[in-house]
């Protein structure tokens, strides 16, 4: 009987150890697919914020249906509401870092690194028009709606 018990005492034990082991691959994965999700959130506020600097008038500190700035310099990463630490062009918060590229008067991309996952998501913003990348865990993620800013310009 004991050599019985024994071999359940084990049994259970590995059988605990395989479940420990599956539910915190499952919660690193789920954490990770949250963060991302905060960076997609973050990004698309940051491109309604733009929109509204885009419609603002000039003597309201707004682009005056431009994506420039009153000095007439491409818009900045403190203009679009990014909250967290912005050094340069880049702003971090707790899900991520920002940053702008690809800037003209009717449109600019805003790229999204999530904290914990690694890879990059990248939103197009134009003047009533947005189109988000689908996350890209290698990084390759590219600008997805640059065409369609030209056709929507007004």
């Amino acid at each position: 009987m004991g050599q019985q018990q024994l071999l359940l005492v084990i049994l259970v034990t590995i059988i605990v150890g395989i479940a420990t082991v599956v539910a915190i691959n499952t919660f690193s994965s789920a954490a990770d697919s949250a963060n991302v999700d905060a960076v997609r959130n973050d990004l698309l506020s940051m491109a309604s914020t733009a929109q509204g600097f885009y419609m603002k008038p000039d003597m309201m500190g707004g682009g005056s249906n431009s994506f420039d700035n009153t000095n007439g310099s491409a818009i900045g990463i403190g203009d679009i509401g990014c909250t967290g630490d912005i050094s340069g062009t880049d702003c971090v918060n707790e899900n991520g870092t920002y940053s702008i590229s690809s800037t003209s008067e009717n449109s600019f991309d805003i790229t999204g690194k999530p904290a914990s996952a690694g890879g990059n998501i990248v939103i197009t913003v134009c003047a009533d028009d947005a189109a988000i990348s689908d996350y890209a865990a290698d990084g390759s993620a590219s600008a997805p709606g640059a065409s369609e800013c030209s056709s929507s310009s007004s």
